[in-house]
């Protein structure tokens, strides 16, 4: 199965710190590279990460607060000046494709990018051979998504096993991959004794939004869930105010789904210099839980 690698370009919340930029997170595996997010700043991350943002085949969008798309019109013009040839894909919520639609006549790059834009709602917004990606609607004030990025099971040959049967290099092999019996020499050959499932993988990105169902319901049995975490449980009632999770809300999310880890992101700059407060608070629900730092990559 492909390697997922994720690589936090941003990890701060609406004001960025010294440590902290704005939200920015690239899931990356097989020939795909997918940017969730574009705070302000998002190119450089980029260059400081050693990342080829030319190599980007889609983007997104949880919602449109400023801190999670400021830096769109920076990196869409930086790829129409170095000639981007692919057709970007910008996947944004249901009702505002307008907003990028407005970025690209605003700026200098408008017809230098070949672009596709999906509104996303709730199920299956891409479907490929090998993997898919949903979306849920979150609950933050204004048009949100939340999305899972799905790499699917594949059936794979057991080479040991298969030299067994000593079948030549032909369409018969072909055959057993896919999951069909053969006969061969007259002898019946089952894909069950020479096939396994390679087990596919899911990565949830939880950003901002109040604690909903929609958000466990999309996180169900995530190999790994990123989600915010901007509050303090102290901060309860400021965290309801501006429909963000608590820590404690968060790690409820990864246990309510059975995520296998729980990796906490967009914190509040209250936290820059003890964000063990956050972390503590979250572990006492979901023990596998850790904080992003800006840079830091996940690979699985």
């Amino acid at each position: 199965m492909d390697e997922i690698k994720i690589t936090f370009l941003g990890t701060g919340d609406a004001i960025p710190t010294k440590k902290r930029s704005h939200s920015a997170i690239l899931a990356s595996f097989a020939n795909e590279n997918i940017l969730i997010d574009c705070g302000e700043g998002t190119q450089r991350q980029f260059k400081i990460a050693g990342l080829n943002y030319m190599k980007l085949t889609r983007i997104l969008i949880t919602h449109w607060h400023g801190d999670h798309i400021l830096g769109l019109p920076g990196l869409l013009q930086t790829l129409a000046l170095n000639n981007y040839s692919r057709t970007l894909h910008i996947y944004v919520p249901k009702g505002t494709r307008h907003h990028i639609d407005l970025i690209f006549k605003l700026f200098i790059f408008a017809g230098k990018i070949k672009y596709e834009v999906h509104e996303a709602s709730h199920g299956i917004i891409v479907n490929e051979k090998d993997f898919k990606i949903e979306s849920a609607e979150m609950s933050h004030g204004t048009p949100a998504n939340a999305y899972s990025i799905i790499l699917k099971d594949r059936i794979k040959l057991d080479k040991k096993k298969l030299k067994k049967f000593k079948l030549p290099n032909s369409p018969l092999i072909g055959e057993l991959a896919s999951g069909k019996d053969i006969v061969f020499k007259g002898k019946k050959i089952r894909a069950a004794q020479v096939v396994y499932i390679d087990k596919g993988k899911k990565v949830t990105f939880v950003l901002d939004t109040s604690f909903n169902k929609n958000a466990i319901e999309l996180a169900k049995n995530s190999d790994l869930l990123i989600a915010e975490s901007s509050f303090a449980a102290e901060e309860i009632a400021k965290a309801q105010e501006y429909r963000h999770l608590t820590a404690p809300q968060t790690a409820e999310i990864a246990k309510k789904s059975k995520s296998k880890k729980l990796i906490l992101t967009h914190l509040s700059q209250r936290y820059e210099h003890n964000p063990r407060i956050i972390e503590k608070e979250a572990k006492k629900i979901f023990k596998n839980t850790k904080i992003a730092k800006d840079f830091d990559i996940i690979k699985f």
